[in-house]
């Protein structure tokens, strides 16, 4: 009897997962049982991780809805996409000591991924989040009043393609 509210509440995570698809089948995107099962599984392997406890139906329908509709996202990545942003997710509120509420970093996560990173997750977990990440430990909360939309840009210190510059340049070793 023990067990069977435990198999109960794993199934209805399961079932969570997977009635995502009303959703995101309309971007081409569709998760399998099987595909469900990696990602929770993927899950409980980052909780552990980064010594973190969920209680509810976690963040992983979250994360489905706020990036299903992704132009870096397709079949073909989905899984392993969604199985990183998680445990991106994770590293994350622990880095920022939980003064981000889940949605919050959902936004700035998602904001990044399509903006500035360009699918990239690598550059989303070393860059982009590690420095919010340290102006949040630093104090910054400014963030509050946008919900996380548009924040990365406030401490983004890497120069940016310029196309007025390109064409400068362009002229400038054209004309050597």
């Amino acid at each position: 009897m023990d067990k069977n509210w435990l198999v109960l509440l794993q199934q209805n995570h399961l079932d969570k997962v997977v009635g995502t698809n009303q959703v995101t089948g309309q971007y081409g995107l569709v998760l399998t049982e099987q595909d469900a099962e990696l990602i929770l599984e993927e899950r409980k392997n980052a909780l552990r991780e980064q010594q973190r406890v969920e209680f509810g139906e976690g963040i992983v329908p979250k994360i489905i809805y706020e990036f299903c509709d992704s132009d870096y996202i397709d079949q073909n990545n989905y899984v392993h996409t969604i199985v990183r942003l998680q445990e991106i997710f994770y590293q994350y509120k622990n880095e920022m000591e939980d003064e981000i509420t889940d949605d919050e970093l959902l936004h700035l996560m998602k904001g990044q991924f399509e903006h500035l990173c360009f699918g990239d997750l690598e550059y989303l977990e070393s860059t982009c989040l590690a420095n919010f990440a340290q102006a949040i430990r630093s104090g910054y909360d400014g963030y509050k009043g946008t919900g996380g939309y548009g924040e990365y840009s406030k401490f983004d210190d890497v120069k940016r393609w310029d196309y007025e510059l390109y064409l400068e340049t362009l002229k400038e070793l054209c004309w050597r």
